[in-house]
């Protein structure tokens, strides 16, 4: 009888793979290498429990990136099951153009109580790149309605992702992302990561990374719009954590030349820094922030622009002054996603979550301590509960891999084998676990983590 169960369910997942490989176009995927894997049923995910996915053939997986880090709190929760339950009843979405629901009502006035102070507007939309977007149409239309119409221009770090729309893209700093587009995207000034292994001042790169904004602001910052910048660290990128100090210093700076500071926590919102917000770390306090991933608790596509009074103000006026901020989606404030949000962020508080974290962290040091000494780590980053394990060829002499050799997929490819899911950032081995995983499973998951490094360079399996 088990093997009959066993055999149709293989069956099931091998036509569901067919027919995935025959129509679905996967983001963020080489489809060539996708449509020849031989392994791929063993990608596909049909179930959850706890801090584990399920494949196809019932075999379990710490959930090592949290489902691309958006999941808080672990799969099936049931707080969030339920509201999102008790919303169905009512009703699953109405517009917020010309009209109110109460789930968007509640959970804007729950982010309002808990964002940095002075953030009192909550604009809705439906991922981290549209919320990116509109902070950026909202910088540019401010000075507008102000009468500043010179200011057109935005100033970003290199190797920093914001999202993917085209608006995203011009600030975004990696260029695998933005070569392709570049006929497309408006300019925007860049400055370098201060990232200590990524700069050549190392220790000193937040201080060298802030004289160049400021030599570009001293030059023509009326022309500019906003800085944006991920706070603590920019997660695309590699997990390329910032000096101590450069959030709060750059924050200062464009409140002395009258610019803007947009903080993207899209992905370092809610408990992924060990702060609530990555931006608490520096008591930052910026005129617009971006949330999205793990506002629903990686539930549903939910994400926010969160303003001041100062900025809200400019927009308003009568219809005929052009005023208006004209933006906005099908299902801006859905009615199932903000009744998620709002049973996530309570969660967060009456689990104590926050108060919970600073043992993880401590857990996961002690493994990047570890493998620091490993023959092609190169570096190791942490910020929180957000790590990343740089891989090269000869560390000592900056010596990457080659390209073609792939290895950090390689690796996260070989962690299955010990029950683990995690992707990579090119060639650094990212780490995502929920926050709100337990002890246990993180211990696995980290045990995992080494296991696969030793195994995957012992075996030369690239």
């Amino acid at each position: 009888m088990k093997k009959t169960v066993k055999r149709r369910r293989e069956n099931r997942s091998s036509r569901l793979i067919e027919a995935d490989k025959a129509h679905v176009w996967h983001p963020f995927t080489p489809m060539r290498q996708w449509i020849a894997d031989a392994d791929a049923a063993g990608r596909l995910i049909v179930g959850a429990d706890g801090f584990e996915l399920i494949d196809s053939v019932g075999r379990r997986y710490i959930d090592g990136f949290s489902s691309l880090w958006c999941n808080l709190h672990g799969h099936r929760v049931r707080q969030i099951d339920s509201a999102i339950r008790r919303q169905l009843d009512r009703v699953a979405h109405t517009t917020l153009l010309g009209h109110a629901s109460e789930p968007s009502i509640e959970l804007a006035g729950r982010l309002v109580r808990i964002a940095p102070k002075g953030l009192t507007r909550v604009f809705y939309s439906d991922s981290g790149a549209t919320a990116v977007e509109i902070a950026l149409k909202m910088a540019f239309q401010y000075w507008l309605n102000r009468g500043q119409k010179r200011r057109r221009r935005f100033i970003a770090l290199r190797q920093s992702y914001h999202g993917d729309t085209i608006g995203s893209v011009s600030l975004g700093g990696i260029e695998a992302f933005r070569s392709i587009f570049r006929p497309l995207l408006f300019e925007a000034d860049f400055v370098d990561s201060p990232n200590p292994f990524h700069h050549p001042s190392g220790g000193g790169a937040g201080k060298a990374v802030l004289r160049q904004v400021e030599k570009i602001l001293d030059r023509s910052a009326d022309e500019f719009c906003a800085v944006i910048v991920e706070p603590m660290i920019q997660g695309a990128a590699g997990m390329l954590t910032h000096t101590g100090g450069f959030l709060a210093d750059l924050w200062r700076l464009t409140r002395r030349h009258g610019v803007l500071l947009i903080a993207d926590e899209v992905a370092t919102g809610f408990c992924r820094t060990g702060r609530l917000f990555a931006c608490e770390h520096e008591n930052v306090s910026p005129d617009l922030m971006c949330i999205g991933k793990g506002l629903t608790g990686g539930y549903l596509p939910v994400a926010a622009t969160l303003a001041t009074d100062e900025i809200f103000d400019a927009f308003l006026g009568e219809p005929h002054e052009g005023k208006t901020f004209y933006h906005g989606h099908t299902f801006t404030g859905n009615a199932l996603g903000c009744a998620a949000a709002v049973a996530s962020v309570d969660l967060i508080f009456s689990s104590r979550l926050i108060e919970k974290l600073p043992p993880k962290i401590a857990m996961i040091r002690r493994c990047l301590d570890r493998l620091a000494g490993h023959r092609h780590v190169a570096d190791v980053r942490q910020c929180g509960m957000m790590a990343g394990v740089e891989l090269m060829a000869d560390p000592a002499g900056r010596r990457a891999f080659d390209l073609k050799l792939r290895v950090g997929a390689a690796v996260c490819r070989h962690a299955r084998r010990h029950g683990l899911i995690i992707r990579p950032l090119g060639d650094v081995v990212a780490l995502m676990p929920a926050p709100a995983m337990d002890t246990a499973t993180l211990g696995r998951m980290l045990d995992a983590v080494e296991a696969t490094i030793d195994e995957c360079f012992q075996k030369n399996i690239f």
